[in-house]
């Protein structure tokens, strides 16, 4: 059994040996990822949180790309730009302004939040950060702790569905995005990402 409060401890014990940590929040889309990294931050004030999120291409770029109806799969994410920022978060000399993404307008806000340079304890939450599939890896390095949630696929789509109900999405419409983008992007990510340090399974009672 995970309790959390003993992974905030864990993660503010090696962040006491460290000038700045950076800890890894992965798992599938629906594993519940903001809500454990909501609960760390109140359990560890002295932390920033930065989603990967926010470093989604804008819908203008994914239609471009050709890549609309595949948006929130790994290809739509700007790995680069997040490996950058982490690079400079990695540094922890200056502040750092990191995008964030906004759910009701869809698309991500650039400089949306600062990370002051003073913050010991840097999250990053996100599905792919542990994805063992270029370019991904190249992210491995700049991870002191790596946590991963791991939910059943039958929870997940209830989690998904749930999830689309409430941005205002159609059953069917909902069932179809689903089907078509989301569970396939959480098989990848079950299937296909590196071991953690810590594995949060569903079951486990989050206390």
């Amino acid at each position: 059994m995970v309790d959390i409060a003993h992974v905030a401890s864990r993660i503010r014990a090696k962040a006491s040996e460290a000038g700045r940590i950076i800890v890894a929040i992965a798992g599938p889309p629906g594993a519940g990822k903001l809500e454990m990294s909501a609960r760390f931050v109140k359990l560890l004030p002295e932390s920033a949180l930065v989603p990967m999120d926010g470093f989604h291409f804008d819908n203008a770029v994914l239609a471009a790309m050709g890549l609309s109806d595949r948006k929130g799969a790994p290809e739509t994410f700007d790995c680069a730009g997040l490996e950058a920022s982490l690079l400079r978060l990695r540094a922890g000399d200056a502040d750092v302004a990191v995008p964030l993404f906004d759910r009701a307008a869809d698309l991500a806000r650039a400089g949306a939040a600062i990370v002051p340079a003073a913050t010991p304890i840097v999250l990053v939450e996100g599905n792919y950060l542990l994805l063992d599939r270029a370019p991904w890896p190249r992210l491995a390095r700049l991870f002191d702790l790596t946590v991963f949630i791991d939910v059943p696929l039958d929870e997940l789509e209830r989690r998904l569905l749930a999830r689309w109900a409430h941005h205002g999405r159609e059953p069917a419409a909902a069932r179809a995005w689903v089907v078509g983008n989301d569970l396939p992007n959480a098989r990848l990510v079950l299937a296909e990402s590196r071991p953690a340090d810590i594995l949060w399974r569903n079951h486990d009672r989050v206390a």
